[in-house]
């Protein structure tokens, strides 16, 4: 009996410790940029690969010490919603990167990016 019940404690005392590992945790650190990014770079919007794809168009990131241009591309569109492409924002004296992602469409664009 005495067997069991230390194999049942080392089990849950094994758990407790790996729990952490598994835990998911998210950090997001916006420091911004002193530099407004450039004026968006005009890209022909090409015709899609397939029926139900909608275009993202191509934004500035930052990279290290500068701007780079990000190519506009095709991802797979989701009825209902609507791509809101990446853009910066600009607060106080800083510039912050908004990430792309799905937003309910609203009947704004049925489900194109902007």
């Amino acid at each position: 009996m005495n067997l069991k019940k230390c194999l049942i404690a080392a089990t849950v005392a094994l758990g407790a410790a790996s729990a952490p590992a598994f835990a998911g945790v998210g950090v997001s650190v916006s420091i911004g940029v002193p530099l407004a990014p450039p004026a968006a770079i005009y890209e022909p919007v090409p015709p899609p690969p397939a029926v139900g794809y909608v275009w993202a168009p191509g934004y500035w990131g930052w990279h290290g010490d500068r701007y780079i241009w990000v190519h506009g591309r095709y991802i797979y569109g989701r009825p209902g919603y609507a791509w809101q492409p990446e853009h910066w924002d600009h607060r106080g004296d800083r510039y912050h990167f908004v990430s792309g992602g799905w937003e309910r469409d609203h009947g704004r664009g049925h489900g194109r990016g902007h």
